[in-house]
């Protein structure tokens, strides 16, 4: 049975820091496309962060860069999303999502990608 299990959501001062992990049980993540999405509320899916299963490259959409970042432990089966310098517009259910057939990276931060979904972790960045 695929599981994709999130934690390390809370509730954090802006500028602060959090660090995101999915374990994945049922799959080896090192052969997926791994992508975090966030959903703030009355807002759609975005695609956040995602590393490839094929090279290992990391992409970031343009609110995140230079903040956050995405890496991957084999050994652990888990993948994290490192979140610094947090800003109220971060605000949102976080998600990690899994996908083992290989797409376009032009699609990487599209959830109708993934067929593998765990059921979030809250972030809240409020003073």
């Amino acid at each position: 049975q695929l599981q994709l299990v999130e934690s390390g959501g809370g509730l954090v001062q802006p500028g602060g820091s959090l660090r995101l992990s999915c374990v994945a049980s049922g799959l080896s993540l090192d052969m997926y496309t791994i992508g975090w999405f966030r959903q703030a509320p009355g807002k759609e899916r975005e695609g956040v962060s995602s590393i490839s299963s094929s090279d290992g490259s990391t992409y970031y959409t343009d609110s995140v860069k230079g903040r956050f970042t995405i890496s991957r432990d084999n050994a652990k089966n888990t993948v994290y999303l490192q979140m610094n310098n947090l800003k109220p517009e971060d605000t949102a259910v976080y998600y990690c999502a899994a996908e083992f057939r290989r797409f376009s990276r032009d699609w990487y931060f599209d959830p109708r990608e993934y067929d593998n979904w765990g059921r979030g972790t809250q972030v809240t960045v409020s003073s």
